[in-house]
């Protein structure tokens, strides 16, 4: 994985950075950590600048996180109601969990978007659910900018820090990404084997 992307970053440079972060947003686990942590290792250097490297990210994470939103736009609330009813075991979530996520977004979207860019897996999911709900998209785009700027800057900035010690690093950036696809995949088959439709 730390080949790919660095075969990624050494091919498109900014656009590179760019095309990863968005698709780590689509498609998880490309982990962002991996990809703007190494990005600033490049700028440490010399090989990139941290605002242009900051910004590409950062608009790369708000165009994946826009797919994800324009996916429940495009669905609706009231037409997302069949896909819950037919496959609620495999979304561990009954109507009226929707209902209630429903409600709370339309009271706080805003900062929970904003709050969820700091928290793994959650900050690619938040998206749908603020589609569904059909929150203004230059409220959703703002607020994803915002905080995903927030956390691409710590991560950079680690990265620069690192600097050379990528032979370091790069024993740690395997092994950490299998272990965290393998806890991800790992609690989302507990909840599926141990989730229970309320009784009626």
């Amino acid at each position: 994985m730390t080949a790919f992307i660095l075969n990624g970053i050494a091919w498109g440079g900014y656009l590179g950075i760019f095309l990863l972060m968005a698709l780590e947003n689509i498609i998880p686990p490309i982990p962002s950590e991996v990809i703007m942590g190494l990005g600033g290792i490049a700028v440490a250097r010399g090989d990139m600048h941290f605002v242009p490297l900051l910004l590409w990210g950062t608009a790369g994470t708000t165009a994946g996180n826009y797919v994800w939103y324009a996916i429940g736009r495009h669905l609706g609330y009231v037409r997302f109601r069949p896909f819950v009813e037919r496959y609620g075991r495999w979304l561990t979530m009954e109507w009226e969990d929707v209902e209630r996520l429903h409600r709370f977004f339309v009271e706080r979207g805003g900062w929970v978007v904003f709050v969820f860019r700091f928290m793994p897996t959650f900050r690619t999911l938040v998206s749908l659910p603020a589609g569904i709900t059909g929150m203004p998209i230059v409220r959703f785009l703002a607020w994803t900018f915002a905080g995903s700027l927030i956390w691409n800057s710590v991560l950079a900035a680690a990265g620069v820090y690192l600097g050379s010690r990528y032979d370091e690093l790069d024993q740690y950036v395997g092994p950490a990404a299998i272990v965290l696809a393998v806890l991800m995949i790992g609690g989302y088959a507990w909840r599926v084997a141990t989730w229970k439709p309320r009784p009626r």
